[in-house]
């Protein structure tokens, strides 16, 4: 099957481009269904902040190591086959349907404690979403609902991150919330916080485009690092108190220390998204702890959200999400296009035969 994957060429601790990883074709063989599987067209796969970290290598890959990896997890398509005992969810063929890229144990101490983002046997079922067909475990597939489409349910995936988000915000109407980084994550954020009643809504990001679609989805108030100076706006906007909830959705290594200096004292400060590897962060804990006492914490993945996020998936503004798409053959060229920055989300259609 041909499948979009990271190539491994070279050590991963080099910086060159071209021996840190390469996006490439590789036929792959279709895994064999079982009895509780369900396989699925695919429609469109978007492609996440995280995948170029992925060709980097920076998802725990051993020096050396060149095997390929397939690409692809935010994905939606139409159910094509069920395995005889796929029947817990009311799915049927023709559905449309989109999922969670991983399969949890559910008997493991994490999953029995509510973490099942730690559990010790997940499974990787994101083999691979940037191909014509996948096959994931009836656990990890969610039916669309009505007035859902293809394009819109790929973003399920996000969507769980930005409901974890709220839950771990402890957001309450009135809270003053700023919003770093506007790509797919941030913008569907700034949406979500302000159902919640955020006020001052705030949005950092340094590209103008970003910063006007920011704007029509609800920021109040818009930084831009290049140009501003970020904790003298953002003092500004809360009178000098700083903002009740910080989102970095950047992942960005110089943004993410201009956050704890704009974070209200007993503020909430969510780092969410990925950093490089080796990436440290100087931190006062006797300013930020101890005088101010923030809670400062970040999200993974969002394994119990996915119901909730279906939800909230029809309530969003997302066309500025969903407009760039390449056909699945012309895949490394979205790669490509995907590192330029110049487009908020890009997606990769894997069946050209499938309407939205």
């Amino acid at each position: 099957m041909k499948t979009l994957c990271g190539v491994r060429v070279g050590d991963m601790k080099n910086p060159d481009p071209e021996k840190k990883g390469l996006v490439d074709f590789v036929d792959l063989p279709m895994p064999k269904m079982g009895p509780q599987d369900v396989r699925i067209k695919v429609a469109y796969c978007a492609i996440c902040g995280s995948d170029p970290h992925v060709v980097a290598g920076c998802f725990g890959q051993e020096e050396g190591d060149t095997t390929p990896i397939p690409l692809g997890h935010e994905i939606s398509g139409i159910v094509v086959e069920l395995g005889p005992e796929a029947n817990h969810k009311g799915l049927k063929v023709g559905d449309k349907v989109a999922g969670n890229f991983l399969r949890f144990c559910g008997g493991c101490y994490y999953c029995q404690n509510g973490q099942q983002q730690f559990c010790e046997n997940a499974q990787l079922y994101n083999r691979p979403g940037d191909a014509p067909e996948l096959i994931w475990h009836e656990d990890q597939v969610y039916k669309l609902p009505e007035g859902v489409g293809l394009k819109k349910g790929c973003l399920l995936e996000p969507m769980s991150i930005i409901v974890r988000m709220l839950d771990k915000a402890n957001m309450k109407a009135g809270m003053t919330v700023c919003v770093c980084g506007g790509g797919p994550i941030g913008l569907m954020a700034l949406q979500a916080f302000g159902m919640y009643g955020a006020c001052e809504l705030t949005m950092i990001e340094p590209i103008a485009d970003r910063l006007e679609i920011a704007r029509k989805y609800g920021a109040v108030h818009t930084i831009d690092p290049i140009h501003q100076n970020v904790e003298e706006e953002a003092m500004k906007i809360t009178e000098g108190r700083g903002f009740d909830v910080v989102l970095d959705c950047s992942g960005s290594k110089f943004a993410a220390p201009t956050l704890p200096p704009i974070t209200a004292k007993c503020g909430m400060l969510i780092y969410g998204a990925q950093y490089p590897n080796d990436y440290e962060m100087p931190f006062n804990l006797s300013k930020y702890l101890y005088f101010n006492e923030i809670t400062v914490t970040g999200v993974m993945v969002a394994p119990y959200a996915y119901p909730r996020a279906l939800q909230m998936l029809k309530r969003m503004q997302l066309d500025e999400l969903t407009q760039k798409i390449f056909d699945l053959d012309d895949g490394i060229e979205a790669f490509e296009a995907q590192l330029t920055g110049k487009y908020p989300k890009i997606l990769i259609r894997g069946n050209k035969d499938i309407d939205d």
